[in-house]
């Protein structure tokens, strides 16, 4: 049966010293004799005892824990971006606490929880920014940044952004260049700020070249979302010859499922272009032309911004630009 954990009063009695020191034995920049340390040092490891971080963050030291809110971790991108993030955040030294939900209000609630905790900084990769997240993280100092999206607010935080309307341009007229002017668009939830962001890149790429999209289909971000919003854009008469999906997951869902249930050449009959360059991109059944938005560039930023704000917090708040490019493979 699992012991109860052991304090520093249980060091203290058994090395018969005060908490005190005990507490001071574990603590930097503080003064204790040699031979008092190395006793205490002695009877903690025989007891097995480890200080108290979160205690001891209450007395003024850091914590070290960074809160990460990552949303639906489905997304294969986004399960990425965080692998990356907390990968380098523990060679850091710091401990990440990553928050993960497919239900906005349930994450949120989770988010205010969370913030009961003394983190250090908050990452926010998932969905729009609560303002209530924003006002509670501003009254208890915590800094926060944004991953995949650009507050409308610029006090509010630092954030790391693909500059998404730009990468749309570039895909819009990869497909114009190609000669398809029947060009539909499949894009996830409506509410998504990078959602936002390349919903208005198309139209507005799209209305250049004296052109409207053919079909709009929104979904979620997913593989099985691609799959069935391939099923509105060749279920009709007038089927696309050029598909815009707003992320790679979308896009390789329509791949495969134009391919398997439609009998559609890619890229004869229709051009298929995503955005992102997953990793799964590249994989020879795929060969997705797609626009990167590169994951250690992101990953980057973030750390980038974690470091400048914990060590400067009054400094104002700074915006890093992820510049995509388009990857031509097989489907354009």
């Amino acid at each position: 049966m699992r012991g109860k954990r052991v304090t520093a009063q249980d060091v203290a009695d058994k090395a018969g010293v005060s908490r005190h020191a005990v507490s001071r034995c574990f603590r930097e920049g503080t003064y204790l004799s040699e031979a008092k340390r190395a006793k205490i040092v002695a009877v903690a490891n025989e007891l097995g005892y480890r200080p108290n971080a979160l205690a001891a963050s209450l007395k003024g030291q850091n914590t070290k824990l960074i809160g990460i809110v990552s949303g639906n971790l489905s997304n294969f991108y986004d399960a990425q971006i965080i692998s990356g993030l907390v990968e380098r955040l523990s060679s850091n030294g710091k401990w990440p606490v990553v928050l993960s939900g497919g239900d906005d209000d349930l994450l949120q609630s989770h988010v205010l929880d969370v913030l009961a905790y003394p983190l250090e900084a908050m990452i926010l990769r998932a969905g729009s920014l609560d303002s209530a997240l924003s006002e509670q993280c501003g009254r208890l100092g915590i800094p926060l940044i944004l991953s995949g999206a650009r507050p409308d607010d610029r006090s509010v935080g630092d954030s790391v952004c693909c500059e998404n309307s730009l990468g749309v341009g570039l895909a819009v007229k990869c497909l114009h260049d190609r000669g398809r002017r029947r060009i539909a668009y499949v894009g996830g939830p409506k509410h998504l700020v990078s959602e936002k962001e390349r919903f208005g890149g198309f139209l507005g790429a799209l209305g250049a070249h004296g052109l409207s999209p053919v079909r709009v289909v929104h979904s979620d971000f997913s593989f099985p979302g691609g799959e069935c919003a391939a099923g509105e854009l060749f279920g009709g008469s007038e089927k696309p010859d050029g598909i815009f999906c707003s992320n790679d997951a979308l896009a390789l869902g329509v791949l495969s499922a134009v391919r398997a249930r439609f009998g559609v050449s890619v890229p004869d009959d229709v051009s298929i272009i995503g955005f992102d360059d997953i990793p799964m991109a590249q994989w020879p059944d795929f060969q997705l032309t797609t626009i990167a938005n590169p994951i250690s560039a992101t990953v980057e930023g973030v750390m980038e911004l974690l470091t400048e704000r914990l060590a400067n917090p009054g400094a104002p708040s700074r915006h890093v630009a992820i510049k995509p490019e388009i990857i031509l493979r097989n489907t354009h």
